[in-house]
Parts: structure tokens; sequence; C-alpha cells
């Protein structure tokens, strides 16, 4: 694997959020590595964003700007333009931590045998001026394996890069947690899984309000059942609850 051979397809999927997109852009148009691919998918935005898009045209490989049914299904259009080796979605809002975060992925990854097929790290939390609030509580794995996502999304999914060719397109079924169950069926398509040990995404704490997190909840629970059966999700719905409630009482975040 010489440099520059393995082709990183990253995908912002944006609505409304002409305050934070060029952060966004920056951080991707910043990276010294050379093979990016870069997708923006816009949802026909009315507060500026094109105008932004247009603005960094030449370091975007391809972007539309047009209504959608929801999140799920801008990624799916992001999923079908991509033609890179591996899909990363680092949303408006998100930024990769530094210029050089995908060059040491790719470092890391010539010591290896095997091209993984799923690669995943660390994620750091931001607010909407950027300024970092900390880590993400739930930490990922040293090993990640589909059976991991049992305790929950421990990999947020802007740390977590897939190959395209296992990349299955989002269940629209889900309206919340779509991304749960991809991330689900891409381990299970997977065999070989690296763990960087690196931040590898600022995820902007967005708030989700009450009834969403319920909806959330409740196709996650579903979600559980399909993979893990419905005895085990139960008996995990217990632990979630007093990790929930342990986290509110200590850090006042979850």
């Amino acid at each position: 694997m010489g440099n520059n051979t393995v082709k990183f397809t990253i995908i912002t999927i944006t609505y409304n959020a002409a305050q934070w997109l060029e952060r966004t852009i920056l951080s991707i148009l910043s990276q010294s590595y050379g093979n990016i691919e870069y997708v923006i998918i816009d949802g026909a935005s009315t507060d500026g964003t094109v105008d932004i898009i247009r603005q960094y045209a030449s370091g975007v490989s391809f972007w539309l700007s047009e209504p959608d049914k929801g999140l799920y299904d801008a990624m799916n259009k992001g999923l079908q333009h991509a033609t890179g080796d591996y899909v990363w979605f680092i949303n408006a809002g998100d930024t990769l931590p530094n210029a050089d975060i995908i060059q040491r992925i790719v470092q890391k990854m010539e010591k290896r045998k095997h091209l993984p097929d799923v690669i995943y790290g660390e994620t750091a939390i931001v607010d909407a001026q950027g300024k970092m609030l900390g880590m993400r509580r739930l930490r990922p794995p040293k090993k990640l394996s589909w059976k991991s996502f049992r305790m929950g999304m421990l990999v947020c999914h802007q740390s977590f890069i897939a190959r395209r060719e296992i990349a299955p397109l989002y269940d629209l079924n889900y309206r919340l947690s779509a991304d749960y169950d991809w991330c689900i069926r891409c381990l299970r398509q997977a065999r070989y899984v690296y763990n960087t040990n690196l931040i590898l995404s600022n995820f902007l704490e967005a708030g989700m309000s009450t009834q969403q997190r319920k909806a959330s909840l409740k196709e996650r629970y579903a979600i559980m059942c399909k993979y893990y059966g419905k005895f085990a999700t139960i008996l995990l719905h217990g632990w979630f609850a007093v990790r929930f409630y342990t986290a509110k009482l200590f850090k006042g975040r979850v």
C-alpha cells in the first residue's frame, strides 16, 4: 500500500446549518493526505448554505442541493455518489480533529497485513463555537465486533469508517437510529476491524428533544431485539438505565 493509494470518500450531510458548515468543509479541505473524494449533500437549505458550498466548490468532488426524505435518505445519496475505498460521514458542525489525521490513519494501516474493513477511534465533543467539552461518554472498546453494539452505540458514527464495498444503504424504516443499525450491519460483514486509538472526529453536541430521544430509544430497542434477541435486550436495558442515571448523577451529562 503506497502513499495516497487508498481513497477516502468523506461525506457531509447538511440542512440549514450555514453557521457551522464552513468549519466542517475547512477541516476536510485542509487535510495533508492527497487521495480524498469530498461529497456534500444538502437538503435544499434556505439559509445561505449553497453559497458556502459554491465558495469551496473547487475542493468538492460532488455536491447537490435538493429536498430529501430526512437525514438517512441524504446519507444514502452520499453513499450512492461515493467511489472511494472507504466512506466516512463528517456532517455539518462536525470536524476532523487536525490536518494530518487521515495521513496518520493511513500510516498506521500500512503496518498491517490486511486492509481493514472497519476503522474506528475516539470522539471529542464540541459546542456550537467549536470549543471542546471533553470526550464522548461512551468510549470505544479495544476490540470491536457487531456484538459490541449490544452495549449501545459504543463508537460515534463520525469516528466509524467503513470500506465502501461492505457499507449497505441506510434502512429508511428507522427515522432516528438508522446509523446504529448501519454500523451493526457493517460490522457483521467485516473480517478485519482496526482500532486506530486516535481521536477521529470532533462531534457537535446537538440537543435532542425529549420526544425525539424517546422515539430514538424505541428504535434502538427494536434494532437490538432484531440482532441480539428480546431476552438479552430487556436485561441490557436494565443495565443502560443504571449507567444513564449514574452518569447523570456524577458527570451531569449523558
